[in-house]
This record gives structure tokens, C-alpha cells and sequence, in this order.
């Protein structure tokens, strides 16, 4: 704990706050000391305050009240309250409202100070803590800040940096909830056109009888309730860049109109007898078998082609190994940040429990797991119960086929061997993952490998 950190302490009984001054300064810490929280506010600003003590009663505003100022601020300062009329409701009051410590009075001037350097040592480390997490998530970011450390990650950020600073048309294959819009965004930002905009559009939202006017826009009186020309999302996307995401779904007639802008760099509004210069780069997202529509004679041949050129797939989250505790950690500190609650993480069953599911709806559906835990757990760690129920028997499922039906039952420690197996090639061999979902330490994971066969260690 570093010398010299500014306390501020606010108390109104003169006696009393020249008393902690004097203790306080003398054990290295600069003391700032008023009589009322509208003193201490009225100077706040122009300190560096790591500290406050306060007491409860005050004349004016009390320091239950600042206490609750403080805590609506995105880093709310550490707080510890004092009081003559300590009881244990308001003890109890003032924790849970964001109190560091509660201390009554008479003041055990030892005590209070033990307390002090608690209370700073633990913030301090937990800012080193949030340091770290966000100077670790910073490494396991690629372009367009996207989250993953996989292998399978990795190549998608090699494939985006190569592809976004081209100019050509971009095909982004990808299951549902795999994040495709992220890298759309990512090319956007690493191309030349990263400055002018960026619009995206879900082609399966679009009424088949409006998707023309809606990409080309039209003119005054081109039909029924046109009375203006209005510009369309071509036009609007000029000189960026276009998404056209679940393209699977556009029409065949408008796949030829699609194709003439991207080979001559024209378009014709929907009633307009005059072409219309565009610059636009247009990607492509679906998480459909463009090929086998190709062959089913549902999208055209040379449009898809011309899209192929330059495909990226975005793998699956079932396929990303430790990205999805990554994912699920940044999505836990996400909400956190939004509303802080008194939860330390995942416990080892929950860990098991979302690692060993597919994810069939794969990101967006640990993101909106995460959120339903985080709902329905009040404090310490998140347990399976508080993820969703398919999760919960999915796991069970996986624990029962360990069961055996034909009545060959194994040894205890022939079960044990193979999940170990199971979890450290679940893990692509990462001890440290693996130890996590086993629930135990890394001493302990050596010790089982130990016992294995030299071929089964997975070292």
C-alpha cells in the first residue's frame, strides 16, 4: 500500500476529527478532514480522495446519504462508516449499500486503522485485478475487438486482416449467433472505407415486393404511394460498406440487379429511366448452403461466384474450446458493470456444465445464458441451477453415459481415467482448463496423469 494516499474524513464533533487526523497522518496518509458532506463535496473535485470516513449523522446531509451518492458513480470511492448510535440494522444497511466497513464509536483507534488498510489493500488489489482482466482481454482481442484465443479464432483474424484492406465483395459463412455481423463490422473498420458508413440489413425482414425499392430506392411516382423519390440502401451505403445479411433470402430477380452493381458500378432506381453511379462494398452473410441452392436452382450461379471469391467461415462456438469460459467471463463482467452484485464468477459445476454443451445457438446463446444467471443468482459463485434448464440436462445426460447397460461395470477408477481423458481433449490438452472443470488443482490433475499410460497422458 503506497505512502501518502489522501483520506477524507468527515466527522462533526471538533474533538473527534482533529483526534483521526492526527492518528491518520501519523501512520503516513494525507488527511483531509471536514465537518459536513457539503464541505467535503465542495472540494472533492480538486483532491485525489482514495478514502472516505464518514459518520452517519451529520448536520445536513448524512453520510448514509453520501454513501449512496457515491456508489451510483461508475467507480464509487471505498467507504467507512462511523457512528454513536451503531446498531445492527444500520451495520447491516450500510454493507449492503456499499460500506466497506462500519465502525461504532467509542472508536478503537487501533481497530479503525487495521480497518483503513484493509479496506484500501483489497481495493487496490482488485483494481490490479480489473487491470489485468482488461489488459488480458485487450491480447485476446483480434480485429474489430472480437474475443477469442482458440486456434479456429485465430485463423479468423488472419483471414480478416488479409480480406479487409482489398475492395472486393466478401462472402461471411456462419452458423446462427456465431457473431457474423462482428466481423462484417471488423472488414468495415479495417478497409479504407472505415470512415464512411456502415449499414446493415437482414434480408429475410424485407417483404419480397419491397426489397426492391428498399435497395435501390425509387422514384416519385414509381408506384402506388411513392409521392417522393427517396434514395435506397444502396445509395445510402455509398462509398462504404453494405451487409446484406441472410443474403439466402433475396430473390432471383433481384440477385441479377445485385450482380450488375457489383460488375459495372450502376443501379437504376425503381422508376427512373437514368442510371445511377454507386461505390459500395457489399458483404454477404448466411448462415445458409449457398452451393446447394446454387444446385437447387435458388440462387444464381455467377452471383454466388462472384461472392466466393473472397468467403470467410466463422466457426462455431461448440468448435472454440476455452473461448466459451472467455466469452462467458467478459459477458458475466459486462453485467456486472451494469449492475454490481455480489458474485465471484463460476463455480466448478457451472464451468462443467458450459463447457461439455454444444451451443446450438452458439454466442448469442451463452450471452443470453450468462444474463439469465447473473438474474437468478444473488451472491457468490453462479451454480448450474442458475443456467438454463436444456443446459443442466445436457450435462446430466453426459454424466449418465458414463453408465454402463450392458452390466460391465468399470472400476471407479477406470471412470475417473476416461472423463479425465474426455475433458483434457475437450481442452485440446490445456491443463489449466481442464483442471477447472474438473474441480480440482493443477497438483492434483499432474498426480491423476501420473497414474495413466504414458500414450493416454496427453502431454
Amino acid at each position: 500500500m503506497k505512502r501518502g494516499l489522501q483520506l477524507a474524513v468527515i466527522e462533526d464533533d471538533p474533538g473527534l476529527r482533529e483526534l483521526l487526523h492526527e492518528e491518520l497522518e501519523s501512520e503516513g496518509f494525507v488527511v483531509h478532514p471536514f465537518e459536513c458532506v457539503e464541505d467535503f463535496q465542495a472540494q472533492r473535485t480538486q483532491l485525489a480522495i482514495s478514502l472516505v470516513i464518514s459518520d452517519i449523522r451529520l448536520p445536513g446531509q448524512s453520510g448514509l446519504e453520501l454513501l449512496q451518492q457515491l456508489q451510483q458513480e461508475p467507480q464509487p470511492l471505498p467507504f467507512i462508516l462511523i457512528t454513536a448510535f451503531g446498531t445492527v440494522d444500520q451495520a447491516v444497511q450500510a454493507l449492503q449499500q456499499g460500506a466497506d466497513d462500519f465502525i461504532t464509536k467509542p472508536l478503537d483507534l487501533e481497530h479503525l486503522l487495521v480497518s483503513v488498510k484493509r479496506v484500501l489493500e483489497y481495493h487496490q488489489l482488485r483494481s490490479e485485478v480489473e487491470h489485468y482482466r482488461r489488459a488480458r482481454a485487450s491480447e485476446q482481442r483480434g480485429p474489430g475487438g472480437i474475443l477469442g484465443a482458440s486456434r479456429v479464432m485465430r485463423q479468423l483474424f488472419q483471414d480478416i486482416e488479409q480480406i479487409a484492406p482489398g475492395d472486393g465483395s466478401v462472402l461471411v459463412l456462419g452458423e446462427s449467433g456465431t457473431g457474423k455481423e462482428l466481423v462484417a463490422r471488423a472488414l468495415h473498420k479495417g478497409s479504407q472505407r472505415a470512415e464512411q458508413p456502415f449499414i446493415a440489413v437482414n434480408c429475410a425482414g424485407i417483404p419480397a415486393e419491397l426489397m426492391e425499392s428498399e435497395f435501390f430506392g425509387h422514384s416519385a411516382g414509381a408506384f402506388t404511394g411513392a409521392q417522393k423519390a427517396r434514395a435506397g440502401l444502396l445509395q445510402e451505403a455509398n462509398g462504404g460498406t453494405l451487409l446484406l445479411d441472410e443474403m439466402g433470402e433475396m430473390p432471383l430477380a433481384l440477385q441479377a440487379k445485385l450482380l450488375r452493381v457489383l460488375q459495372e458500378g450502376t443501379m437504376r432506381p425503381v422508376g427512373s429511366d437514368r442510371e445511377v453511379q454507386v461505390d459500395v462494398r457489399i458483404i454477404a452473410a448466411t448462415h445458409q448452403n449457398l452451393e446447394a441452392k446454387v444446385t437447387a436452382g435458388e440462387f444464381r450461379e455467377d452471383l454466388f461466384y462472384r461472392l466466393e471469391t473472397f468467403a470467410i467461415q466463422v466457426p462455431p462456438l461448440r468448435q472454440r474450446g476455452d473461448d466459451v469460459m472467455l466469452l462467458a467471463d467478459y459477458f458475466l463482467a459486462q453485467l456486472q458493470a451494469q449492475q454490481e452484485k455480489p458474485i465471484e464468477g463460476f463455480s466448478a459445476d457451472a464451468v462443467a456444465t458450459l463447457t461439455s454443451y454444444r451451443f446450438p445457438g452458439n454466442v448469442r446463446e451463452l450471452q443470453n445464458a450468462i444474463e439469465r444467471a447473473y438474474t437468478f443468482c444473488s451472491e457468490g459463485a453462479i451454480k448450474p441451477e442458475h443456467l438454463p434448464a436444456r443446459m443442466q440436462d445436457s450435462h446430466q445426460q453426459d454424466v449418465e453415459q458414463l453408465v454402463p447397460r450392458n452390466g460391465d461395470w468399470p472400476s471407479l477408477q477406470a471412470v475417473q481415467e476416461d472423463y479425465v481423458r474426455q475433458v483434457l481433449a475437450h481442452t485440446n490438452g490445456n491443463k489449466q482448463q481442464a483442471a477447472k472443470i474438473l474441480g480440482v488443482t493443477r497438483r492434483t490433475l499432474y498426480r491423476w496423469l501420473d497414474s495413466l499410460e504414458p500414450a493416454s497422458r496427453n502431454d
